[in-house]
């Protein structure tokens, strides 16, 4: 466009209504942020939809809690399979020296000790493949269903502010008015590409 070029009607009612619309969605926006009451069809036409954040919100933050869960609980079998272990090897060498029936029974726990450490050792290994596949789950999942909320959440917001700007606009609404009607209808244009969505 040349600078000397006016602009066109159509440019500058474009920029009206961009103007507009940032008003609206930023007043929406505002709204949101400062715990305002919103109105409570608009909630109530959501509460499916806030139900199932919610949902969501409690296995992000459930495969958190779990993996955390796993490492805490791998790191404790190390600890007591080593410590089980230690007391084994103790018992058996104990048992060597002595060569009465406390030494045999000695020997005996000694063994079931070794055994036993050596069996809770074993869990370490699906516990890290558990561990893997919930910090993997945690990781896509979860990651690209917050990805799609995040964008859900901008065209909600979005959807909102147009629906103040209606509110508003309706209410000073004359429809014997045929101009008003008209400017009515103009601005209602851009609710339409945003619901199309």
């Amino acid at each position: 466009m040349d600078s000397f070029e006016q602009l066109r009607p159509e440019d500058d009612q474009s920029v009206v209504s961009r103007m507009q619309k940032k008003y609206w969605r930023t007043k929406q926006v505002f709204i949101k942020a400062t715990g305002k009451k919103e109105d409570e069809h608009v909630v109530a036409s959501d509460a499916e939809l806030d139900a199932k954040l919610e949902v969501f919100h409690s296995i992000q933050e459930t495969c958190h809690e779990l993996v955390k869960i796993v490492e805490k609980y791998q790191l404790r079998l190390n600890v007591i399979s080593e410590e089980e272990n230690e007391l084994g090897l103790f018992l058996k060498f104990q048992a060597e020296r002595d060569a009465t029936q406390a030494g045999e029974m000695m020997d005996a726990a000694g063994k079931a000790l070794c055994s036993s450490a050596k069996q809770r050792l074993a869990l370490c290994t699906p516990l890290s493949r558990l561990k893997q596949e919930v910090a993997t789950f945690s990781q896509r999942a979860i990651s690209d269903t917050l990805v799609t909320i995040n964008r859900m959440e901008r065209a909600r917001t979005e959807y909102r502010g147009a629906l103040l700007w209606m509110k508003d606009a309706s209410q000073e609404l004359d429809p014997d008015t045929f101009k008003q009607m008209e400017k009515f209808r103009k601005h209602l244009r851009p609710l339409a590409q945003v619901l199309k969505r």
